[in-house]
């Protein structure tokens, strides 16, 4: 998977490489999908949602431009893939899902697992995670058709949002948001994905 599907594109990052390599993806699928595991492909979970493809969770994680002593939110814990791929490179990982089995089931493998360093919880990630503010990176995991406040308000000065933005109900374009001292956010267009639909307060 790493060597054909990431390292033949654009996936460039050591960190980003060596924590692709070292999360088992096929104990995140359910087990009707295992052999397709290490496909580069997007598979589905329970609730109706799904697991990223590899390359998608990689260029995510190499957009946020991390570094060991970050602190990182990631808004859409699923599975609990991406959370464990982010724990393998930063000091400290924070997660919210807003299906409440989902999150339970996540954390009990995230724990089995041997992370530490990952703290989750159940709830609507659109008001984000104050008690642990500022983060150096947050990580939206399903598309969103609006930035939520609180979580520009929760982002260091100098750090990175990468979320799947829902420009229309057909059109979603991976973005990277960098937070500047003046409040504003610097946009960059990644690429056009497909995400399931963020829910919860930002669809009131």
């Amino acid at each position: 998977m790493v060597e054909n599907q990431l390292m033949l594109r654009d996936i460039n990052n050591a960190e980003v490489l060596n924590a692709l390599l070292k999360v088992p993806r096929h104990l995140f699928v359910t087990p009707e999908y295992q052999h397709l595991a290490y496909s580069d492909s997007a598979l589905p979970i329970t609730h109706n949602q799904t697991i990223s493809q590899p390359y998608i969770v990689a260029l995510m994680t190499q957009s946020a431009e991390l570094e060991k002593n970050h602190r990182v939110l990631e808004i859409g814990t699923g599975s609990g893939y991406q959370a464990a791929v982010l724990a393998e490179i930063v000091d400290e990982v924070y997660t919210i899902e807003i299906i409440e089995p989902l999150s339970k089931k996540a954390t009990h493998l995230l724990k089995k697992l041997g992370y530490k360093n990952i703290s989750a919880k159940s709830g609507d990630g659109y008001q984000g995670w104050k008690e642990h503010a500022p983060f150096d990176a947050i990580l939206i995991t399903a598309a969103t058709p609006e930035i939520p406040a609180p979580l520009i308000e929760q982002l260091k000065v100098g750090g990175k949002m990468v979320l799947p933005f829902a420009e229309s109900s057909f059109s979603q374009n991976l973005i990277v948001l960098t937070k500047k001292k003046n409040g504003k956010m610097d946009k960059k267009f990644i690429t056009g994905v497909r995400f399931v639909p963020m829910t919860g307060e930002v669809r009131k």
